[in-house]
């Protein structure tokens, strides 16, 4: 073993295609003294056995544009690593058969259009064009991929390993890693069964077995990792004549099917099809004392089970009827690996140092690419190219145990290819953590929705409302919830609403220089003692990291409170760079709020009975007692009207928030809020505040203090910004003459035939009476009066640009009250 590393900067744990790809991006980068650790061949795990189908759709926008950048690279790989693989670019048609599919394919396909994709929407009797052995009759939209296909996933990664290794990286197969300490430095020892390697950082990339990787981390700050696996089957069939004669006749491949209302894709193998269902009645492994995880599953599958795929190969056959032709060659039933939402975890390790995550993909071949270019940003520069939220590993925290990821990994998988509509909440995985008033607000008629595992109220039902799931599917903003929104946000504007908000993520910071401290984190400025303010953390390059509220008791003593899912993402940002002799504690279970606000806000709290000071001004704090309960009250109202939080102790609050109720507060919920707080220009968190867009092109200069001497992240990127002028800046626009749906998040927005901007969220404003939406504009086209077209679900509307300011009480008299 005399040529066994014992050094690196980075060691990758699981060679599967995810693994290597990470490996090769860091050699690209310039990282070439990296390792990568496999404990039996490459491929092993889920990589061999997967079925290699490479779309670019996908309703996220970042994953989206990581299988966009995966297909672009796959196209040229072979050469540049000469090393032949097997890529058919087949194109492929996605079925559709209701309104709300057709609306969700022009959704995507407007989005695909934004990124440069030749996605578009064809004629249904265009079909047989494509694929003739189809039947169309039931069909009410498709999808035309023409860089759609699939890929040899063993020759893929064989590729990338030869890529890696012609760089200078190393790989290890057949040397199982089997443990890993820290260092008081942060670096790693990394323990094999051929010895030790020293690290740097360290990256679980082990696939389906990532969970038991992830319980060595757990000594040094780690959790459990949220992941199940499942069993997916496909099947091969035999060789089919009119396929074959197709295929002669046309030199090419038959394009792919997706019938994704019936959840299942098909495509042509050789000259048979493969028919891969999604099916509802699925089955997780590895989940009881009965059914334990093997110490090793290396290149095998589960018994064959195709009594579960029944209905789907029958309505596959009735969809393709050749397919009834051809007898099964081939069953294939393996392991793979699904985070809660199907998506999968690139990212910062939760709570540790120095490690990474890059594992649980469902769609691991066409990802492959894009996530080893995103893990290897995190690993070199410590951030991405692009916000990669929605893949980050710390966007599950303490509620993500073993019942809420079985439960929501078979909701998942069995509604592979559903539709996340706007108002509607998905009913597994829910009740992980209760609000200490929420039988009261569910008295009342709150109609609940999960926020980082918190129940909060979405809207509140009334007698005879239909308040089923079925209720709402659908895109458009009418529903049941429609008036009692409307009646809500006009309680709020007219009198005084209260919203019970449970799981703001709040931290309490202190010790000698915590001030200093954060003057070197954030770009703006600290509130005096007895006041907050908003502060915004840049990256380096001056992009939008996050949002906090910064709560200042004394010189050197804050809380800093943060959206609900932010919370082990704003703590890591804290913690990362927190300075010895501070002390950072998570006290989010601890409190929670009511908001309170309204015009009438301030006489509500006299009727309860205070001793806080009504008339202190606009963002200030103060300890006080309301209704005999003591609390903090702080003087700010993200709905845009006069108005109080009432922060308390989790004990405290059902007295609270019965004295608000009994003094005359209408009960309001998330919807409202979300419509409330858009007519104000104010921004939701990783929607309009993402690290795609920098301060300075989220129209925030007011909060930056160019002139301070601390060097904050990304101070010399926004002076620069600054003096050569943004290329793009926020804008509120409002829809001429609406149609019957809001702006989705990154609805493109057109002059013409050439993209402008984007949406970055879109409601109705109850207050004005418009359709809203926030978003980003090219500079040159960025004037107050000005015309852009908003494509939404397909249809373009008219928008008027709107001044720099809010479009409710633009001179903030109501809220300043």
């Amino acid at each position: 073993m005399a040529d066994f590393p014992t050094t690196a900067r980075v060691v990758i744990i699981g060679g599967g295609v995810v693994g290597v790809s990470t490996l090769y991006h860091l050699a690209k980068m310039g990282w070439t003294d990296c390792v990568l650790l496999e404990k039996n061949e490459l491929t092993a795990g889920s990589t061999w056995h997967a079925a290699g189908n490479c779309p670019n759709f996908a309703p996220n926008w970042a994953v989206m544009n990581m299988q966009r950048y995966s297909l672009e690279m796959y196209r040229s790989l072979a050469d540049e690593v000469d090393y032949p693989m097997n890529y058919h670019v087949t194109g492929a048609l996605r079925l559709g058969h209701t309104k709300e599919r057709r609306q969700e394919f022009e959704r995507v396909a407007g989005q695909a259009k934004g990124m440069g994709l030749p996605l578009e929407m064809i004629g249904i009797d265009e079909v047989k064009t494509y694929n003739p052995f189809v039947e169309t009759h039931d069909l009410s939209a498709v999808l035309w991929d023409p860089l759609d296909g699939d890929i040899d996933p063993a020759q893929l990664t064989q590729a990338l390993a030869k890529g890696a290794r012609d760089l200078g990286a190393r790989i290890e197969r057949f040397c199982p890693a089997t443990g890993v300490t820290q260092k008081d430095s942060g670096d790693w020892i990394v323990h094999t069964e051929k010895g030790d390697i020293t690290c740097e950082k360290v990256v679980n990339a082990a696939g389906y077995y990532a969970a038991r990787v992830g319980e060595w981390f757990k000594p040094f700050g780690g959790r459990d990792v949220p992941l199940t696996v499942m069993s997916h089957q496909y099947f091969l069939t035999e060789e089919i004549d009119e396929i074959k004669a197709w295929t002669k006749e046309n030199g090419k491949k038959t394009p792919m099917i997706r019938d994704v209302d019936s959840s299942y894709y098909l495509r042509q193998d050789k000259n048979g099809l493969n028919l891969g269902p999604y099916e509802r009645n699925c089955k997780a492994h590895w989940v009881t004392p009965e059914d334990p995880m093997p110490h090793d599953f290396s290149f095998q599958l589960y018994p064959d089970d195709l009594d579960r795929l029944e209905w789907y190969i029958e309505d596959a056959m009735e969809r393709v009827p050749v397919l009834g032709t051809g007898g099964v060659g081939r069953n294939i039933n393996g392991p793979i690996p699904y985070a809660p939402d199907g998506l999968p975890m690139i990212g910062p390790m939760p709570g540790v140092k120095n490690a990474f995550e890059a594992h649980s993909f469902t769609f691991g071949i066409v990802q492959g690419g894009g996530a080893g270019k995103v893990m290897a940003e995190w690993l070199v520069e410590g951030e991405t190219e692009m916000d990669m939220w929605s893949v980050d590993p710390r966007r599950y925290t303490d509620y993500a145990d073993d019942n809420y990821c079985h439960a929501k990994a078979l909701e998942t998988y069995g509604h592979e290819y559903g539709m996340h509509f706007p108002h509607k909440m998905w009913p597994a995985g829910r009740d992980k953590k209760l609000s200490p008033v929420d039988a009261k607000v569910r008295e009342l008629g709150g109609q609940m929705g999960a926020y980082n595992g918190w129940e909060r109220a979405n809207w509140f039902a009334k007698d005879g409302d239909d308040t089923s799931t079925e209720a709402t599917e659908t895109w458009e903003r009418e529903g049941p919830w429609q008036i009692r929104v409307k009646e809500e946000c006009e309680a709020v504007r007219d009198g005084v609403g209260v919203l019970d908000l449970p799981g703001f993520s709040r931290f309490n910071l202190t010790g000698e220089g915590a001030a200093e401290f954060l003057r070197g984190m954030i770009a703006g400025a600290l509130p005096k003692i007895g006041r907050m303010n908003l502060a915004y953390f840049p990256d380096s390059q001056g992009r939008i990291l996050t949002e906090m509220s910064l709560i200042r008791h004394a010189e050197d003593h804050f809380t800093l409170i943060t959206a609900a899912s932010a919370q082990w993402h704003d703590y890591d940002i804290l913690d990362k760079y927190l300075p010895k002799g501070l002390t950072l504690t998570d006290i989010t279970r601890d409190f929670s709020t009511l908001i309170v606000t309204g015009p009438k806000a301030r006489d509500l709290f006299t009727a309860m009975g205070t001793d806080a000071d009504l008339t202190s001004g606009w963002l200030t704090h103060q300890s006080a007692t309301v209704a005999g309960t003591p609390c903090k009250l702080a003087r700010v109202s993200f709905a845009g009207e006069l108005g109080w939080e009432i922060h308390a102790r989790m004990d405290k609050m059902p007295a609270l928030y019965d004295a608000v109720l009994a003094a005359g507060a209408t009960p309001f919920g998330m919807f409202a809020l979300n419509a409330l707080r858009i007519e104000k220009g104010y921004r939701a968190w990783k929607g309009d505040l993402s690290t795609d867009y920098t301060l300075l092109e989220g129209g925030m200069e007011r909060f930056i203090k160019f002139d301070k001497p601390q060097d904050f992240p990304g101070k010399a990127a926004l002076l620069s910004e600054k003096q050569q002028g943004r290329k793009q800046g926020f804008a509120t626009l409002t829809i001429d003459n609406p149609g019957p749906a809001d702006a989705p998040y990154m609805s493109p927005i057109w002059v013409g035939d050439e993209k402008v901007g984007e949406t970055t969220s879109g409601d109705w404003g109850f207050r004005v009476n418009k359709s809203i939406a926030l978003g980003m504009l090219r500079s040159d086209v960025n004037t107050p009066g000005g015309k852009v077209e908003v494509e939404i679900y397909g249809e373009r509307y008219t928008a008027t640009i709107q001044e720099d300011q809010p479009l409710w009480d633009p001179q903030n008299e109501r809220i300043r009250a």
